[in-house]
């Protein structure tokens, strides 16, 4: 795992693993000591918690940061070869009560996202503010993934790791930034070589994707709430932030235009004005939704 610039007094980093069941949970604490918020980051299906590697040293520096490998990915191992998203939403719970963290803010993204919204629905008190980044309601709902990349995604378990790896990294970003940028390919698939998950817990993970039914429950999520995505998103239809956005009581919409699946690989900077301007700012101006996070452009977004 690529190792993270350091600065002040910095939480030694240390694996470190938490139990739900036949699960084991690997996770990592890092960030400022100190009295700085805590945030957990939960990222979606094909990487460990090393694929937020672009926007952990800016976050580092205003949160205190704990980082998941989910069940079957990375350092994290589960006996289960069928889970559900809930399933997964208990192993950050365990995670929380291992490190004996009692209120965090949530940052979730595409299949991380639907386990924050599990997270955010169950265990209302342990969310303090709630990001969804690139994600869906789930069925009945939800806009489903597009065909390509259905099969895209359930092809990849017979693969060859990095092949598979480099497919996924191309269709996770905008058609523009594979063009103007086929060095983020390699970044991307640098930065997970040989951490695919192993093919059973791969496919488990997909399923527990695929079946994913938010229903109607998002209307009770109560807690501050900003929703964001890349307007050329091909593996999570762009229109499900609506959606949650239209669900989710005062929550708040940002649409990157002209990015991808993983907007926070091709924009950083975007992305890490949009949360800390949002988890930073006064609580009544979060949860009422009175006033937009600006892309780091400073263009309006797009609602």
């Amino acid at each position: 795992m690529p190792g993270y610039p350091a600065r002040g007094k910095p939480v030694a980093r240390r694996n470190r693993f938490a139990v739900n069941g036949s699960t084991s949970i690997a996770y990592e604490l890092t960030g400022q000591r100190g009295r700085k918020p805590w945030l957990v980051l939960i990222h979606g299906l094909g990487f460990d918690r090393a694929g937020w590697e672009p926007v952990i040293p800016a976050l580092r520096r205003r949160f205190r940061l704990v980082l998941i490998d989910n069940r079957g990915t990375g350092l994290s191992t589960t006996a289960d070869r069928d889970f559900s998203v809930a399933d997964m939403a208990q192993d950050v719970t365990a995670v929380l009560d291992s490190s004996g963290i009692a209120r965090t803010h949530v940052l979730g993204a595409s299949l991380g996202g639907m386990v924050a919204q599990e997270l955010a629905i169950g265990q209302p008190g342990r969310v303090d503010r709630l990001i969804l980044a690139c994600t869906t309601p789930g069925w009945p709902y939800g806009y489903p993934m597009p065909p390509a990349s259905v099969q895209r995604m359930t092809s990849v378990a017979g693969m060859p790791v990095e092949a598979a790896q480099r497919g996924l990294a191309e269709n996770a970003l905008s058609p523009e930034s594979v063009k103007k940028h086929p060095d983020l390919i390699e970044r991307l698939v640098r930065n997970q070589r040989g951490r695919l998950a192993e093919p059973a817990a791969w496919r488990a993970l997909v399923r527990a994707g695929a079946s994913y039914s938010g229903g109607a429950r998002q209307s009770l999520i109560r807690m501050p709430t900003l929703i964001m995505h890349g307007d050329a998103d091909v593996v999570v239809d762009p229109r499900n932030s609506k959606l949650l956005a239209n669900r989710i009581p005062h929550a708040q919409l940002i649409v990157f235009p002209g990015l991808g699946h993983l907007f926070f690989w091709e924009d950083p900077a975007k992305f890490i004005s949009a949360v800390t301007s949002f988890l930073l700012s006064p609580f009544d101006m979060s949860l009422n939704g009175q006033r937009p996070v600006l892309p780091h452009d400073g263009r309006d977004p797009l609602w």
